[in-house]
């Protein structure tokens, strides 16, 4: 039997696109079993969405040792400390629950070079409840001053480039460390966040505040002091 050239060059057609679409439709799954969410993940898991949990733990200010795509112990521990603050149950399993909270506090609002490149509702949020937490009690000004550090913080290559990244980062506000931080904001604190966020800076520039009459630390006392506003001190 013999076959013409028409023949064997479709026949190679065939093969090539048939290869085409068996290389897509094994990519494609490859991503989608890749994304973070579709399943729950635990000690001994393995792969990107894995690698993924860490970044956003890291981004949070949990720190997991090495971004590897392995849920061993210190990425265990870190999911244990992330439910803890946020009042789930601390089995370090990153379930749906926990995976939902997380992705909450970790949009793309980001800054390169001091460039604000939008903001999300969750931003808002999570501002006013710092706010809140730092600042309840102190005049309406005050507490746009708290949110203006915030915003000051993440025009600043010192440090981390998102507004959860900057509230959640270790040991930066005691209303994190005591819990404070997941009480809900009233109206006032979700104000002055939108203010803030928007631009207003009553402090001309700050990174810190402290309240005199309720710390001693060293490193805190020896940043230079800009204004005092309520019963805060502005520094940079």
């Amino acid at each position: 039997m013999k076959f013409d050239l028409k023949d064997r060059n479709r026949n190679k057609l065939i093969v090539i696109l048939l290869s085409i679409s068996l290389f897509l439709g094994l990519a494609l799954t490859t991503t989608g079993q890749a994304a973070l969410g579709d399943r729950s993940l635990s000690p001994g898991s393995k792969g990107a969405e894995v690698k993924e949990l860490q970044k956003k733990l890291i981004q949070v200010g949990y720190q997991v040792g090495k971004v590897d795509g392995v849920y061993g112990k210190s990425t265990t521990a870190a999911v244990k400390r992330f439910q803890k603050s946020r009042g789930l149950k601390a089995d370090g399993i990153a379930g749906e629950k926990t995976i939902a909270e997380l992705k909450k506090l970790t949009g793309e609002s980001t800054t390169s070079a001091g460039t604000k490149v939008g903001f999300k509702n969750s931003d808002v949020q999570l501002l006013a409840r710092c706010i809140h937490a730092e600042g309840r009690g102190e005049p309406y000004i005050g507490q746009v001053a708290i949110g203006a550090c915030i915003m000051n913080r993440l025009k600043s290559s010192e440090f981390p480039n998102s507004i959860a990244a900057i509230i959640y980062q270790p040991k930066a506000f005691s209303a994190v460390d005591d819990g404070q931080i997941n009480m809900p904001p009233d109206d006032t604190a979700v104000k002055a966040a939108k203010e803030a966020m928007s631009g207003s800076d009553p402090t001309g520039g700050a990174l810190f505040y402290f309240n005199p009459a309720k710390t001693k630390n060293k490193f805190i006392w020896s940043r230079p002091q800009i204004k005092k506003i309520g019963n805060h001190i502005f520094t940079r």
